[in-house]
Formats: C-alpha cells, sequence, structure tokens
C-alpha cells in the first residue's frame, strides 16, 4: 500500500494506492502541527490494521515556511578568513534599481556568528594551507559558547579538494551538532551562491529534521504490521516514509532531514510531476500545468520533460539545488481582498489559510477571499463542498463581503462614485485574482518565446476548475484539461514519482576544438576523461544509494553537461553525448537566438541523475464511449454569475457523467475534492479517461 501525501496551506491532500484502485481524502491542514493532518489524513484512507507494508510519499512545505517566517535554527558559519561577510554582500544586481529606501532582509547567520578559518585552497584543488590543531580548538571553543544549532562549513574552493572542510567537520561533530558542508550539500564553484545554499540547510535541518523525525516515527507506530503467532512484530510492515524533493523525484526522509534544501518546493514539484504524466497520457505534448490551491497559485511550461533551474530563490536567498522551473504567485481559493492606500482593490498575497480560512467556512474567518467570491457568485455549491462533509456558509461569505463595502465605504467621501454591490466585489475579486494568475501564466510562455495557442492547460488544486477557463480565453491556449480528482492531483504526483538521487561536480574544463563525426584524438581522450570522472560520481552516488538502503543496482543513470562559450557567465546544460557540442549550439540558437560553432566552449558541471522506478497506479481507460444522458448527472439548477449578467445554469455531479457525455456552458461541475466552471461560451466533454476537456466554441 502507498499513499501520497502533500501538505498545503489550507488543505492536506492525500492518495492512496493499494494495488488495485486510487483513493483520494482531504483534510483541514494544522499550520502548528502539519504532521496531524498527514497521520490523519493516512490513518482515514489507510485503516488502522495493515496486512501488508505501507510506504508513505510525502511533499511538505516544512521548509519553505520555515524560511519565508525566518523561524530556523541558529547557525554558526565556518568560512575562508577573510569571506566571512560574502554572505551579507551577496551578489553587485539590485532588484529594484532605483529605489534608494531598499532595505535589505539580514543575513541568516548574522556577524557574530560567522567565523573565518585560516585555511586555503587554490582553484586546481592543491591545498596551499591546512587548519592546524589549534585553530581547530579555538573554532570548536567559539561554536560551543555561541549557543548555535547548527553549522554551515564552507571553504573556498572546497568543490575542488575538499580535505580542509573534512577536517573541520569531522571536529565540529563532536559537539553533537547538525553540520552542513559544501562540497557534501553542492560541490559546484560561484561561492556566493554555494555559500547560501549550505547555510540555508543549516538553517532548516533543525526544524525539518524534527517533523520528519516525528512523522517517521508516529508512521511507524501507528501503522506497524501485525505480531505473528509467536508474538513476534514481522518487520516487513513498518511504515517506509519518502520525502519528494523539488527535482521532481523522492528520497528518503532520512536523507531529507539531513539536506532539507532539496525539499522547499516539495508540493508544487508534485503537481509538474502528475501533469506531466497525464499529458503522456492523453498525447499532449505542449502543456502547461496549473495548481491553483488555498494559498498560492504554481505554473510550469511543459515542452517535453520538466525543464530544471538551479537560479531559484527562497525568501530573497539563492538556491542552487536543482529544482522544477515552477512560477508561483500568491493567488489561491484563500487570498484575502483588500483596498490599498489608493482605493485599488487588491488579492493575496495574504492568505486566510486553514485558521482562520475563508468567511464561507465558519472558523472565525471575517475578511472575504476568492472562495467566499465564488460562493457569492454561486459558482461554488454549498451543499456539495468535499462531497457534503463540509456545507459552507453562504450567509457567512455575503455578510464578510457587505462588511468590506462597508469599511471602504467609510474611508472615502460618500457620493464620489457609483456604490458597488456585494456582486460587483465578488467579480472584481475574481477578475483581480484572475489578472495576477494571468501574469503568471505569460512569465512562462510569452516572455520566453512560447506562444500560448500551441499550449493546453492542465488544470488542477481545489481552486484550479473555477479560473481556468477564464485564464485559457484570456491566452487564446488550445484546451483545458481537468483531471479526475483534481484538488488531490499533487498529491497524486507525489505517488508517481520515482526515487532520484542528483549529483553534481565542477570542472571547469576546456573543451578541445574540432567535431562533427571524425574525431580528433583531443577529443577522443577529453571525452574518455569525463568518462572517468562521471564513473567516479557515479560510483559514490551508488553508495549513498545503498547507505539509504536504496537498491542501487536498479537504478539508471542520466548523465548531462553545463557548457557554455568561453567568456560566458552563464551555462546550459545539454545531455552527455560524443556529439554534446553540436547540440550545445542547437540550444544555444534555441535559448539566444544565434550560435557559434566556431567559438571556443568549456564544460563546466558534470550533472548525474540515478533514477529507481515506482510502481505506478493503474491506467484505466473506458472501452466505449457513449452519451450517457445528462439527466441523471444533473444534481439542480441554481442561477450562476459570469461576467456582467446572471444565468440559469445546471449544477452536474462529476461522479455521475459518463465518457461522451458533452455539454455547452454555462455549467458548474461538482465533485469531492474540486469544483469546475464551464462558462457560456465554453464547449465540455467527458474524455475516455474520464478527463473534463473544455474547449471554446464558435460563436
Amino acid at each position: 500500500m502507498r499513499i501520497g501525501v502533500d501538505t498545503g496551506g489550507t488543505f492536506t491532500d492525500c492518495v492512496v494506492f493499494d494495488g488495485a484502485a486510487v483513493r483520494v481524502i482531504k483534510v483541514f491542514t494544522n499550520p502548528s502541527d502539519p504532521a496531524t493532518a498527514s497521520l490523519e489524513g493516512t490513518r482515514r484512507l489507510a485503516g488502522r490494521k495493515i496486512a501488508e507494508p505501507l510506504t508513505l510519499v510525502h511533499g511538505t512545505t516544512a521548509g519553505t515556511n520555515t524560511v519565508l517566517e525566518r523561524r530556523g535554527a541558529r547557525v554558526a558559519l565556518l568560512t575562508t578568513v577573510g569571506f566571512e561577510d560574502l554572505i551579507e554582500i551577496g551578489r553587485q544586481n539590485r532588484p529594484r534599481l532605483y529605489d534608494f529606501n531598499v532595505e535589505r532582509d539580514p543575513p541568516l547567520v548574522p556577524r557574530g556568528l560567522r567565523w573565518g578559518v585560516n585555511e586555503r585552497t587554490a582553484a586546481d584543488g592543491s591545498i596551499l594551507q591546512r587548519p592546524t590543531a589549534a585553530e581547530i580548538k579555538r573554532l570548536l571553543a567559539l561554536v560551543k559558547r555561541s549557543g548555535a544549532e547548527a553549522v554551515a562549513i564552507c571553504f573556498l574552493f572546497a568543490f575542488a579538494n575538499p580535505a580542509n572542510e573534512r577536517a573541520v567537520a569531522r571536529a565540529v561533530r563532536r559537539l553533537g551538532l547538525p553540520v552542513s558542508i559544501s562540497h557534501e550539500i553542492l560541490p559546484e564553484f560561484r561561492e556566493y551562491e554555494r555559500l547560501s545554499t549550505v547555510v540555508l540547510n543549516a538553517y532548516l535541518v533543525p526544524r525539518v529534521g524534527r517533523y520528519l523525525d516525528r512523522l517517521r516515527q508516529e508512521a511507524r507506530r501507528s501503522f506497524r504490521a501485525p505480531q505473528n503467532a509467536a508474538g513476534a512484530k514481522d518487520t516487513r510492515g513498518a511504515a517506509q516514509v519518502f520525502v519528494m524533493q523539488s527535482s521532481g523525484g523522492i528520497t528518503t526522509a532520512e536523507r531529507a532531514a539531513r539536506e532539507p534544501v532539496r525539499t522547499i518546493l516539495s508540493g508544487p514539484a508534485g503537481g509538474v510531476v502528475s501533469a506531466r504524466w497525464l499529458a503522456d497520457q492523453l498525447g499532449i505534448r505542449r502543456a502547461i500545468s496549473f495548481d491553483m490551491g488555498g494559498t498560492s497559485t504554481d505554473v510550469c511550461l511543459l515542452d517535453g520533460p520538466p525543464q530544471m533551474t538551479r537560479e531559484t530563490t527562497l525568501g530573497g536567498l539563492p538556491v542552487a539545488v536543482p529544482v522544477l522551473d515552477v512560477h508561483s504567485v500568491g493567488a489561491g481559493g484563500g487570498s484575502l481582498a483588500r483596498f490599498d492606500a489608493g482605493g485599488a482593490l487588491q488579492v493575496g498575497p495574504e492568505s486566510a489559510g486553514a485558521v482562520p480560512g475563508p468567511a464561507c467556512y465558519a472558523r472565525g474567518g471575517t475578511q472575504p477571499t476568492v472562495t467566499d467570491a465564488h460562493l457569492v457568485l454561486g459558482r461554488l455549491d454549498p451543499e456539495h463542498f468535499l462531497g457534503g462533509e463540509f456545507r459552507l456558509d453562504e450567509r457567512a461569505a455575503r455578510e464578510s463581503v457587505d462588511a468590506f463595502l462597508r469599511a471602504q465605504r467609510r474611508r472615502r467621501k460618500s457620493g464620489e462614485r457609483k456604490e458597488p454591490s456585494a456582486v460587483d466585489l465578488a467579480r472584481g475579486i475574481v477578475a483581480v485574482a484572475n489578472a495576477n494568475m494571468e501574469k503568471a501564466l505569460r512569465v512562462i510562455s510569452v516572455e520566453r518565446g512560447h506562444d500560448p495557442r500551441d499550449f493546453s492547460l492542465i488544470s488542477f488544486g481545489g481552486a484550479g476548475g473555477l479560473h481556468a477557463c477564464d485564464l485559457a480565453h484570456a491566452l487564446r491556449l488550445a484546451q483545458v484539461v481537468v483531471p479526475p480528482n483534481p484538488g488531490t492531483f499533487s498529491a497524486l504526483g507525489v505517488l508517481l514519482s520515482d526515487i532520484v538521487k542528483d549529483v553534481s561536480q565542477s570542472v571547469l574544463l576546456p573543451v578541445p576544438a574540432g567535431g562533427g563525426r571524425k574525431q580528433s584524438q583531443p577529443r577522443k581522450r577529453f571525452l574518455a576523461s569525463l568518462e572517468e570522472r562521471f564513473a567516479r560520481l557515479e560510483r559514490q552516488a551508488r553508495a549513498e544509494l545503498r547507505r539509504d538502503k536504496l537498491p542501487a543496482e536498479s537504478a539508471s543513470a542520466i548523465r548531462s553537461l553545463d557548457v557554455r562559450y568561453v567568456g560566458q557567465s552563464y551555462e546550459l546544460t545539454v545531455a552527455f553525448t560524443a556529439r554534446f557540442q553540436e547540440e550545445f549550439h542547437r540550444a544555444h540558437e534555441r535559448a539566444y537566438g544565434y550560435a557559434d560553432s566556431g567559438r571556443a566552449m568549456e564544460v563546466i558541471n558534470l550533472r548525474l541523475r540515478l533514477l529507481i522506478r515506482t510502481l505506478k497506479p493503474p491506467v484505466r481507460r473506458s472501452k466505449g464511449i457513449g452519451r450517457g444522458d445528462l439527466r441523471n448527472a444533473t444534481i439542480r439548477q441554481k442561477t450562476v454569475w459570469f461576467e456582467n449578467r446572471s444565468h440559469w445554469t445546471p449544477v452536474y455531479d462529476r461522479a455521475r457523467l459518463a465518457p461522451g457525455n458533452r455539454f455547452r456552458g454555462p455549467a458548474v461541475v461538482v465533485e469531492y475534492s474540486s469544483t469546475t466552471v464551464v462558462p457560456p461560451d465554453c464547449v465540455c466533454r467527458v474524455d475516455e479517461y474520464l478527463n473534463l476537456v473544455l474547449t471554446q466554441h464558435a460563436r
């Protein structure tokens, strides 16, 4: 039995695959202790008695929230003498060039906890100065007196030779503190990004480690195997816990606790994995994943395999580990509406979260949210939220909107302009939220040279179906695909993910001239040297998999290179083959519009991914597609607002829709985990996989 869990800001989504079928459940997230919701959902899906081993695969926001809330550990930083202030200096680029009043956030490590070490490694890896025993003793005393909860070690050029880092780390570990070392976390050049990443890892280890340890222990205690006739426990039934990484693969909870920086985009990565899986299933090459939850919206462009980036930031801090190229905005079902100082309506990024939640949840929320606006407009059906398990309070939603309007009227002169109604404000809230999400979609498509008309929008998340058609219309996307159980689709992606081990190594090697079919001797020797380096990297990575008690022998290896023209500051990643130069020229032309085949190039980093396939749920396809009677799926008729007028609209139960069903909007389709709105200018059909496929019909 395998259970996928995705912890969001409002709901924790759980999906179980027991070898025969997929079942889902949503429970409210407990912000003060997210593990409780994960365990509650797991218990409700799996039951207390388990006759077979259970695997819990977890997408978590623990790392992200820790950084954004600045509630991490007290970190001591040991770095090469003279570089103690690098974490504060950063790079010369200024995000707001003409703002003279910029106030930068303080670094994660204050000046009093940063110490320089008298050591030096040259750029070629030769050791120029080793830390002495007296130096190490001095450092241990300083760290011990500082009250640090974790230690980060990052020496200059340690990626070329980590001997000095290892010597200091061996001594520091005697203090019993978690130690993060740059050559283990990120053995790559660019000292500021490497330093920031290792400090961030140390900042997260104590809190995320405690969270994952508790989750692992509670899972094993709650879901242990029954005793045999002799009274002994069957250890095969003990629960295993895996954690989703930002790179789109899973790892053991123990590894994630040691390297939590690799989990900062854990939840959104699950949505991308499931979107690519669905697109492949439907034969869609070009797609955009659109994941709208309670707190944020995450979008990712999928033109083939999901793209990686190593230039992401979190809370203004660079993170150089590989992550899926996801763009996030603070727009979700729980996003709060407000008026700014100029009287303009704003939505988000602040969210009502799970506590108190939107006003219609009747859990103490009073400020209107996007969810409340949809309820006022009739787009949400109060009696069919979460399959009828949780009834929305329509009166509370309308009262929150009315109170919001009264407060705004008091702020400005009476009669200054036409007084808006509750419906007007609700329409405005939805429109502003749409504008925020449309901008995010344009960032990953139009601004990167892609024509949105070539892409399908794969919409999921609890609130995705409420906005997908509006956004597709604005960007003229080809179609919208809403999968079954869209509100738990990211949790399904967590469950679909393979076990992944990503490793890298900076090499900074000039590429010999020549290429094509006929290889020169220098080029052959160069390729052979890269093969040897990859082989060493692979042996180390497989050894780490074995230490994590994973089947390293069954892992497949994917090799790639970071390459650039000599003199460039940034590189492109291409697959490692004998003809990688030609592939780099093509990639450079796609990215920048030109290529220079006569220009010298260099290999910057080696990248290796080890991948262990996991069991996937079965894909159920209907054998025959008919045209079932829509009257069987109709729950009721109601008034729903679209744009500036109301429409008499049918509400359909998705569970009763059959493959081949086709209907025009306006319509509302309700199901356990989400609601899909079909505007008047759209057509919805149910395909052979029970996906809702929405297109705009010709006028």
